[in-house]
């Protein structure tokens, strides 16, 4: 077989004069179902709460093990960096194992990682085992939407969706406020353990379930250069992203090394994917006009999303003395409107173009964060509370819609590999829009430091005054009075900082509209996302 450009079908799919591929299993229904349903989904949020719920305990972690936090966050990174790498391969792994044994497979070698991280006596073990759990926790995501559209009538794909929906955005919501209550009440390794029961249970039940809807095992060839080149640009771009603000960025020869590392490998990776006969991801996915019109939509706002969504607990915590649990709590009403709506989205989707709904997703995501934009210093937990919980409405038309367009019109052995490759670069463009956006923060904090203190000094007689006031009022010297005015300041200048974060997010997202409505008319339930046209 010749090599394809980018327009032209997946060498990896069967040619032409291949056997069709076998029809798909019946839809599910009643009770079996709605177990099928909640124990998918479980694998689901277990995964996505793993993602967040350690971040509030590296401190903790750190502490326990003898190790500075700076040490402790690889932990983080490590997942990450796993997670990123395994997640493309989904597609190319199920070819070769089978659907529902990778998924049970996966959640129960998840299950052992979260057992050797809850019992690692040293950091190497930990991070050993949290590069294992990252690793196999790459195939769930998008095996779980596969799964999950073909347990349901074409007509109720959305409602599938839905579901699906409703456990991944309430999982990185609930993972701060959960992790930190574990870390505080019991011991960081709980974090972990509380894996296990669940694991083993939504194993068990999708085994028992859907064992005999396994799908078709061909043995595609290794692609052994496509695999190496993949972990050569993925593993060392995820850790520049995490450690650049900690070294300084391009200050840092360490981040200078690994950017040309993952620049170049990248630019390997994309010339030996697009003419390898086999490759180990298909990037001709991209070739589709709603693939790539709603992939890109979906990661960029995602990028956007969830960078605010790390930096508003840490300002919560730095500058306004919320506990790490209250500033988790704060966050927590993001899932209520995701889980109410849910259900209700699966009936609107199928009668409804689901780039509508995407548009008010997003339209609803700039209303947001322009509230936010107008916070104080002094703003009080309700005001904290209100736009979070307003967030929840587009966070519910979010997900469902794009992801109809993204998986419209592919067949069913396709699905996997559009899933795995779509959810891969959502994901990583999390990553990368959490490092823009801490990063953006610091250097608008500092801008607006330098502002308010240009005029600070002792030759200003304005300045000299309302000291002299603050030392009399608060019959303190001036070296506290000094501090209280650099306290002040930092508060304000990060204050001032955060809201332009908030302010260019809001028009990000009306921006990267047009995105949307590049891809062809999607409804729900005439997407056919789980069968081929």
């Amino acid at each position: 077989m010749e090599n394809s450009p980018l327009s032209q079908p997946s060498t990896a799919t069967p040619a032409p004069s291949s056997a069709p591929p076998p029809a798909p299993p019946p839809p599910m229904h009643g009770g079996q179902l709605v177990l099928a349903t909640f124990a998918v989904a479980l694998a689901t949020f277990m995964n996505v709460l793993d993602t967040s719920i350690a971040n509030v305990a590296i401190p903790t972690i750190a502490g326990d093990l003898g190790v500075s936090v700076d040490e402790g966050t690889w932990v983080i990174t490590v997942f990450a960096a796993a997670n990123a790498v395994s997640i493309p391969l989904t597609g190319w792994l199920t070819q070769r194992i089978g659907q529902i044994r990778l998924f049970v497979g996966a959640i129960l070698m998840f299950v052992l990682a979260s057992w050797l991280c809850g019992i690692a006596p040293n950091l190497i073990v930990l991070l050993g085992a949290r590069v294992l759990q990252g690793a196999v926790a790459g195939p769930l995501i998008p095996l779980s939407q596969s799964i999950l559209l073909g347990s349901y009538p074409k007509e109720k794909s959305s409602m599938a969706l839905s579901l699906w929906a409703m456990t991944a955005t309430v999982g990185p919501i609930a993972g701060p406020a959960l992790g930190g209550w574990i870390t505080d009440s019991y011991s960081w390794s709980w974090i972990f353990f509380i894996n296990i029961p669940v694991g083993l249970f939504a194993a068990g039940a999708t085994w028992m379930l859907y064992r005999h809807r396994e799908t078709p095992v061909r043995k595609p060839p290794i692609d052994v250069v496509g695999l190496a080149l993949l972990i050569a640009w993925v593993a060392p771009l995820q850790i520049m992203l995490d450690k650049g603000k900690d070294l300084d960025w391009f200050a840092s020869p360490v981040i200078v090394t690994l950017a040309i590392t993952a620049l170049v490998a990248f630019a390997f990776f994309l010339v030996w994917e697009l003419t390898e006969r086999d490759p180990v991801i298909d990037l001709r996915l991209f070739g589709q006009r709603n693939f790539l019109g709603g992939t890109i939509a979906i990661s960029v706002a995602y990028a956007v999303f969830f960078g605010n969504l790390v930096l508003l607990p840490q300002w919560m915590q730095e500058y306004l003395n919320y506990r790490s649990v209250d500033a988790g709590l704060v966050t927590a009403p993001l899932g209520v409107f995701a889980v109410v709506l849910a259900p209700i989205m699966g009936r609107v989707l199928p009668r409804t173009d689901a780039r509508m709904i995407a548009t008010l997703a997003f339209i609803g995501f700039a209303v947001v964060f322009f509230m936010r934009s107008k916070y104080v210093i002094e703003v009080d937990t309700f005001h904290l509370v209100l736009p979070t919980l307003l967030q929840g409405i587009p966070m519910a038309l979010f997900f469902v819609p794009l992801t109809a367009i993204i998986l419209a019109g592919q067949p069913p052995h396709r699905i996997p590999a559009a899933a795995g490759l779509s959810n891969f670069v959502r994901v990583f463009c999390g990553a990368i829009g959490t490092s823009i956006a801490t990063n953006e923060w610091n250097n608008r904090t500092v801008l607006h430091h330098v502002r308010l203190t240009e005029v600070a000094n002792a030759d200003n007689p304005v300045f000299r005054q309302q000291m002299q006031s603050t030392q009399s009022l608060l019959h303190i010297g001036n070296p506290s009075a000094n501090a209280l005015f650099d306290f002040t300041v930092n508060t304000q200048a990060a204050m001032m900082g955060l809201n332009d974060i908030f302010y260019i997010s809001a028009v990000i997202f009306l921006v990267i509209i047009p995105l949307i409505w590049i891809t062809r008319p999607v409804k729900g339930g005439k997407s056919d996302a789980g069968g081929a046209h």
